[in-house]
């Protein structure tokens, strides 16, 4: 992988979970050298288990002109709490960059895309 933060889970806004793709927010530092986009990725668990991700980095456009810039990841087929934990994600290949959507719906559906794209890619956790 290209990029690695490590960092706590912190709560965020939760509009992930209500959008249906809950997501590990870790707050970015000077590191990440990355443009704004969603990329595919590697979360590692503190427990050391590896799992694909759909990662965006980025200000959230959508619901900020000017907001704290986050690494959100949504772990493909994950269900668990991870707030306060600490994790590595690893970030990957660039599937596209950020994009302020016309409604929550458009936003939902290039969600659901970028996961598919994600699955299809070879990223081994």
């Amino acid at each position: 992988m290209d990029t690695c933060v490590e960092g706590i889970v912190v709560a965020g806004d939760r509009r992930g979970r209500k959008l249906g793709f809950p997501t590990a927010n870790v707050r970015t530092g000077p590191e990440v050298e990355l443009a704004d986009g969603v990329y595919a990725g590697i979360v590692e668990l503190p427990d050391g288990s590896r799992h694909r991700a759909a990662i965006s980095v980025g200000r959230r456009p959508q619901y900020y002109e000017a907001g704290e810039r986050l690494v959100e990841a949504h772990l493909l087929d994950f269900d668990g709490e991870l707030y306060g934990d600490k994790i590595r994600v690893e970030i990957g290949t660039l599937v596209r960059g950020q994009k302020v959507f016309g409604t929550e719906e458009e936003l939902v559906a290039q969600i659901a895309t970028d996961v598919e794209s994600i699955r299809a890619l070879d990223v081994q956790a």
